[in-house]
């Protein structure tokens, strides 16, 4: 996939960041044919631009013991839509917040430490939210394909 306003060696920066955050300037630069200095340069740019949002660590719940992971599809009323999402962007255990196609409609992504947690955050946090028109919840029971950032 061609992204306007990313070069060749942009692009395979960024895969290569994808497959593995950690590699070394040097590394990056070893496989791609530049040097070091030019691969931090890219990289530096990239970020100002926003195109590099962050690095970070990712945890696959479903390997810790007792982890519970579940999504929400929920509907709200329009005047309790904003309402709704600071209530949801307050609680920790919320991971995910995306607006969906359809009036007021959101998916949003909880993990909690434990199945009595998780049923507590349905009972004090999702089922007392303003203005809902529906709310369903399904508990992910396994990672089959997820994929991180975009593929290039």
């Amino acid at each position: 996939m061609f992204l306007n306003g990313l070069d060749d060696l942009d692009q395979k920066i960024v895969q290569l960041l994808i497959e593995n955050a950690r590699m070394s300037y040097s590394e990056i630069g070893d496989k791609i044919g530049i040097s070091r200095v030019a691969v931090k340069a890219r990289i530096r740019a990239l970020e100002k631009r926003g195109i590099i949002e962050e690095y970070t660590t990712i945890i696959n719940p479903q390997k810790i013991g007792g982890a519970v992971s579940c999504y929400f599809e929920i509907e709200t009323t329009p005047e309790s839509f904003n309402k709704v999402i600071k209530i949801l962007s307050d609680n920790d255990i919320i991971t995910q917040i995306y607006r969906v196609t359809g009036k007021n409609k959101l998916h949003v992504h909880a993990v909690a430490s434990s199945g009595e947690e998780m049923e507590e955050l349905l009972l004090r946090v999702i089922d007392p939210l303003p203005g809902i028109i529906s709310s369903s919840c399904n508990m992910i029971l396994s990672r089959i394909k997820d994929i991180k950032g975009l593929r290039l």
